[in-house]
Parts: C-alpha cells; structure tokens; sequence
C-alpha cells in the first residue's frame, strides 16, 4: 500500500511538472516556412526578479487580437503571462529588416518609458519552450555627477539569431541595435518606429541537448571548485563533530555508566550527581504538548517534501527554465504528505497522554500553512496594487484553497485517525516522578538563546558558502543545475544539526537540567535563524535589490522558507535528542 501510495505521487509530480511551453507542434518538429509562435512573458526590473509586469503593459506593438496562453498552476505561481506576439520567426525564414509597427508614445507614455530604462527594464519572450531575453533601452552618460544630464534611449530594433538541426529548433538569440534607437529624454511626444530581423543558421547541436548552454555557467571549472570546497568544508565538520562525540562525549558516557552500574550495596553510599540524578524527571511531559506535537508533525512532512524535491531534481525533472515545474511539485507534493503530519503528530500526541487530538490535528494543518496563508495575503495584495504579474488570479487562488479543502486537509485528517486507531504506549526506561525536581541555577551561558546561538552556528557554517549561489539563483538570474551537490550539502546539514543538538542535550542533562524537549527542538531549529540573518547581509551587500515590492516579497517569503527550516531540522534534533536520551538512560539501572 504504501510502494503504491509512493508511486502515484511521483507520478502526479511527473506530470503536473512536466508542463512545457512549446509551439504549436508537439514534437517540436517544423516544416520549412512553417509558423512558430514567439510568446511575449513579462517585464521588470532586471535586479528585482518579483516586480514583473505584463508585456502590453508597456507600448509595444501588439496583435490586432492579442490572445493569453493558458498556463499551469507552477507557471501562474512563478509570475509568467505568455501573450502572443506579432513578431513572425517562420521556420528557416530570414528576414533582413521588417517593419513590425509604428507607435506614437504620448508624454505619459514616454515618462514611464524613462523611467523603465533608468531602472535597467528587460523583457523575457519565449520561442518554442527557449527563453531570450532583451533590454528596453539605454542610458547615455550614467556615470554623470548630475544625473539630470542624463540621456534615455529605447531600442526599437531586434535581431534574432536562431538555430536549428533537423527540422527542430535549437537555439535562440535576441540582439538589441545599440545604433537603432529613439530619445525619450524630454516629455514630448515621440513616433517610434519598431522593427526586427532573423538570421537562421544550422547548428551540430541535438535538440537532446538544445538545454545544456543555460546550466553551462553553473558548471564552469570555477564554480565546481567552489562548490567542491563547500562539501570539503561541511565533511570537515562532519568529521570534527563526530570526533568530538566520540572522544568526549561517549568517553564521558563510559565513565558515568561505570560509576552507575556499580554494586547496589554501595549506592547509598554515592550520592547521585548529573543526568542519573534527574532519572525521575527527564521524560516527563513537556508543557504546551499539544504545539510540540504540530511541529513535529509539521516538520516531519516538510522534511518528507525535502527529500521528495531532491528525488525529482536528481532524475532531471528541474532542467533550466522548466517553467513552474519547481511550484507545481512544491504544491502538488505538500498536498499529497500531508498525511505523514497528521499521523506523526497524533501519535506523538496520544503518547503523551492527549486528551484532543482533532484540536492536536487542526493546529498541525496550521502552524505551517497558517503563516503561509497570512503573508501569502499580504504580499498578492501588494502585487495587486502594483499591477505585478505575481499577483495570483482568482481562479487560481481558487484552485489551491480546492486542493487544500479536498487533498490536503482530508489526508491530514486520515493520517490522525490512522495514529489514533493504532495507537502505541509510550515506552520509557525511567519511570517518572510525581513531583519534579528543582533545576538548580545555571550560568548564562546554558540559557536557551546562547544555546539557540550555539546550535545553529555550526550548521549554517556547513551549507552558507552553498547559499549564496541558492540565492542567486532563486533572487537573481543565475541558474542552479548541480543538484547532486546540494543534497549532499543537504545531508551533511542534517548530520550535523543531530550531531550538535546531541551534544547540547547531553550537557543540559549533566547540568541536572531536565526540560530537554523544547530545547532540543529550539536548538535544532536555530539554524533557520541563522539563515534569516543571512537573507539580510544577502539582500543589503549582495544585490541590487531595491523598492517595497521586491523587498516586501524577498522578506516575506524568505521567512516563511526559514520558518520551514526551523520546522524541519527542529524536527531533527528533537529526534535524534530522544534516542540518545532514551538509549543514555535505558544503559543504567533506575529505580
């Protein structure tokens, strides 16, 4: 049940991601002379990825009928709006200048046109599923003192490069006349006179590997080397870790089960000291259980969508500039595990005596998507205002609170009721106490946000070199293909959070502190912090970034990633935190 379960989620995520844009053959093969469409996407700022605009939104020459290609929910979701576009790049036709229309911009127009130019405006089409991008014009003098010197041009020639093998189109290019050019300095009315030309050329490139040149830059020898010292750095501290649990830690251990296994006539003379001293105490129930349990089961399922994500990635599912396949196999695969949190957090809270455990599953199905949904509000109605084509339709907001109503809270709720009809018995080795003892005062270093501080260091320290080019890819236009790499960073950072958090719950316990529970899962999460603060050392001295649309959505959804991460390698550490303690304290005779 669960092998087939397992194979029609890879299977639905196969095929809601496989959407592709692509011309009007199937196939992608073309006879000569033959029709291909050049869809027109968006318009933005070129250093904020977020503030994107429709194509028509600006006055280019349009379609007597300009007619919106229907798009997938992953393609809504990553902000495109393909239109049809009037330019005609017929299947092996050159054209060597070809008057496209002839626009009279009025002085609003030309304003806005100003303005789009001195922000470094580019636009994005796509020619059977190829991207190409291009400029909208120029600045002359931009390094002036006095910018008010300045002199705007827009573009208003394009030149298509185009490559074929076989009847199937291999490449494409688009080249701005930096000669062709109209002035927009001043507000007057101007009459701009677009045009473009194609230049086809065969090409000993397969259509196989037609994709390879976009994740070429990604692969390049320095960039590998890169790479390749970040997963040197994180085995490093692997390894270092390890060895300091083994030598320290598991000496330690050794020498404390000695000096408790020794003869019980003799027990009454050793008075008890450290993490035995608390035997009666370290299981007992933490407060707020109810909360713990949602984000456990929370950060299990985002843990199992992680891990999913990676699977797709390494078979190839993510090639360069498949659109919305990212967003559709996010949605789709969170919808589908949603179960693995109903189940886990209804477990875990039965065990621990829960007396509500439909209240424990409504509040797992919110503590994620719950501050999800609010900044997911915030952030449509500002694109709203700001006529952003991130700004969700109706339709599709519609369609996710579908999938929500009909998928993911019904699988919630069956997961819980499969943890409630099998439910399993705490199992501990030390009974607990009817009272608990006092935790004596402990130095400030043992507080929990120098341990939170402590926690995360470590693990960032491990992935951080790895974020900067995850960064750019997802904020800025590099792209990101070597997938192989990540995962093992990703493994590595998994390893070390348990690691770390281990080590911190031991210490804790020898310190007679026995509220273990939440610290672990604070500790292990704190690496999500730590990436927070990277999210504002990245966006002030790593990007141009700028305006309250992008930054409102760079910090919007950036904390509710590192809020995910808090989840999930909070999860982590409570995991890994519960088996050392329970194989710690099943080593020793307790009374």
């Amino acid at each position: 049940m669960v092998s087939r379960e397992i194979a029609l989620l890879v299977l639905l995520c196969v095929v809601g991601c496989g959407v592709r844009v692509g011309g009007d053959g199937s196939d992608h093969m073309y006879k000569e002379r033959e029709h291909i469409p050049l869809y027109a996407n968006k318009i933005g700022p070129f250093h904020n990825p977020s503030e994107t605009y429709r194509y028509y939104d600006f006055p280019f020459c349009s379609p007597d009928n300009v007619r919106e290609k229907k798009e997938d929910l992953g393609e809504v979701l990553n902000g495109d709006r393909l239109v049809d576009s009037p330019y005609e790049l017929n299947f092996r036709v050159d054209k060597p200048n070809e008057i496209l229309c002839k626009k009279k911009l009025t002085r609003e127009e030309v304003a806005r046109m100003r303005k789009a130019v001195s922000k470094d405006y580019y636009f994005q089409m796509y020619y059977d599923d190829l991207p190409l991008w291009g400029f909208m014009g120029r600045v002359e003098d931009e390094n002036n003192v006095d910018p008010s010197n300045n002199k705007y041009f827009i573009f208003k020639h394009i030149h298509f490069n185009v490559a074929y093998n076989n009847g199937r189109v291999i490449e494409i290019n688009a080249q701005t006349e930096p000669d062709l050019v109209t002035e927009i300095t001043d507000d007057n009315e101007v009459e701009v006179e677009f045009s473009y030309s194609v230049k086809w050329r065969e090409t000993e490139i397969t259509f196989d590997n037609r994709m390879e040149r976009y994740a070429r830059s990604s692969s390049l020898p320095q960039h590998l080397e890169i790479h390749w010292y970040s997963i040197i750095n994180s085995c490093m501290t692997v390894l270092l870790l390890t060895g300091f649990l083994a030598t320290i830690l598991m000496t330690v251990l050794k020498n404390d089960f000695l000096k408790y296994s020794i003869d019980e006539d003799s027990v009454d003379d050793l008075e008890e000291t450290g993490w035995k001293y608390i035997h009666g105490d370290v299981f007992r129930f933490p407060k707020h259980k109810a909360l713990l349990c949602a984000v456990l089961g929370s950060g299990s399922q985002l843990l199992v969508l992680a891990m999913f994500i990676f699977l797709l990635a390494l078979v190839g599912t993510f090639y360069p500039y498949n659109r919305g396949a990212l967003f559709s196999a996010l949605v789709i695969i969170y919808a589908l595990t949603s179960g693995i949190a109903g189940y886990t957090s209804t477990s875990t809270y039965l065990q621990l005596e829960g007396n509500n455990w439909v209240r424990n599953v409504l509040l797992t199905g919110c503590v994620f998507i719950g501050p999800l949904f609010l900044t997911f509000c915030f952030l449509n109605t500002v694109a709203i205002i700001y006529s952003a084509t991130v700004a969700l339709p109706f339709g599709t907001i519609l369609v996710i609170l579908l999938l929500w109503t009909l998928v993911t809270a019904p699988l919630l709720l069956l997961g819980g009721v499969v943890a409630k009809n099998n439910k399993k018995v705490l199992q501990v080795p030390c009974r607990t106490t009817k009272y608990p003892r006092d935790i004596p005062p402990l130095p400030w270093y043992r507080g929990t946000l120098p341990q939170m501080a402590m926690a995360g260091f470590l693990p960032f320290s491990a992935i951080y070199i790895e974020l900067y080019y995850i960064f750019a890819s997802v904020w800025g236009h590099k792209i990101y293909t070597i997938y192989s790499i990540l995962f093992i960073v990703f493994i590595i950072l998994i390893l070390v959070t348990a690691f770390v958090t281990v080590a911190l719950t031991y210490f804790q316990l020898a310190a007679e502190d026995h509220r273990w529970w939440w610290r672990s899962v604070l500790c292990g999460g704190s690496t999500g912090l730590f990436i927070l603060f990277y999210c504002l050392f990245f966006y002030h001295a790593r990007s141009y970034m700028s305006g309250f649309l992008q930054a409102s959505f760079f910090f919007g959804y950036m904390a509710c990633i590192c809020y995910g991460f808090f989840l999930m390698l909070g999860t982590v550490g409570f995991r890994a935190s519960s088996l050392f303690v329970r194989h710690m304290y099943s080593s020793i005779k307790c009374e």
